[in-house]
């Protein structure tokens, strides 16, 4: 059997993976030994929707499973909730933001790597079938050398789950798997609900669009020389992505290698740190550089 828990359980993650565990006989093999959350009732109806334990404190899984789902809408319980976890060598779910500060993410990467931890998770919009055939045409250079792109995704910026962080990794990580994880530098422009980003490559810009509270609405373009190739995409509860993501985290459960390294997995939250000070400051911010 493979134990894990569900830590932090207030948004839709949890409940669409633990729908995969119960209805899909892949899953069969999958104990939930139980699920946390800071508010109650949202993990007392989850324990009792799916018939699973629900736990009194977020370390109470610790010795008990191989893996845990970290969840949490508030990406500053993330490092919190995983640590102890991590430090007996769990499997770890992180979801998006992996963290809020680029701290707490380089203390996330050099936990995993120090305790042989295996990491999944991050934006599930990396797995969308659009933005894959996204980054498959630029590391090919289909159509020519990239000149540009765009992307457009929503936001949410007044909220009490990290304000600018809480939902803002889904549009870093599109631009991070079409055009790299690493832009030079970013400037952001806030007008009204709206907040524009260019992300200075070496050689060329991309241009991110957020939008405050526009959740249906994700577009992606790559533009190259005699051709621009961009399509928007929907997002639902029911997008093969969640089942992708979900996948990808029970492969490695079941000792498969983890699909991504841990600086590009840790990256975003840089990028998105850089974007928070050019929207305090009005200036264009160096993206930090780290080594681990």
């Amino acid at each position: 059997m493979k134990r894990i828990a569900f830590l932090g359980c207030e948004n839709s993650h949890s409940a669409t993976f633990l729908n995969f565990i119960k209805n899909d006989e892949k899953f069969a093999d999958v104990d939930v030994v139980g699920v946390y959350s800071h508010d109650r009732t949202a993990a007392d109806n989850l324990g009792a929707k799916y018939d699973v334990p629900v736990l009194d404190d977020y370390a109470d899984a610790v010795g008990k499973v191989d893996g845990v789902v970290i969840t949490a809408r508030h990406g500053d319980n993330h490092l919190k909730y995983a640590r102890p976890y991590m430090q007996k060598g769990m499997t770890i779910f992180m979801d998006k933001p992996i963290t809020v500060s680029e701290e707490d993410a380089l203390e996330f990467a050099h936990l995993a790597m120090q305790n042989g931890v295996k990491v999944t998770g991050g934006s599930s919009l990396r797995l969308e079938a659009w933005v894959k055939e996204l980054k498959g045409d630029a590391e090919e250079n289909k159509g020519g050398e990239t000149l540009s792109g765009f992307v457009r995704c929503p936001m949410s910026y007044t909220n009490v789950n990290g304000g600018f962080f809480f939902y803002s990794q889904h549009l870093v990580e599109i631009v991070g798997e079409i055009f790299g994880r690493y832009p030079k530098s970013v400037k952001a422009f806030m007008n009204g609900k709206k907040l524009t980003v260019v992300f200075r490559y070496e050689n060329y810009d991309v241009t991110g669009l957020f939008v405050d509270e526009s959740y249906n609405s994700y577009y992606a373009m790559r533009a190259v020389e005699n051709e621009v190739k961009g399509a928007s995409f929907p997002v639902t509860g029911s997008s093969p992505c969640f089942r992708e993501e979900f996948d990808e985290f029970y492969d490695v459960l079941s000792r498969a290698e983890q699909v991504i390294n841990f600086e590009d997995f840790i990256a975003p939250v840089f990028v998105m740190n850089a974007i928070k000070r050019s929207i305090d400051s009005g200036n264009e911010e160096y993206v930090k550089e780290f080594i681990l």
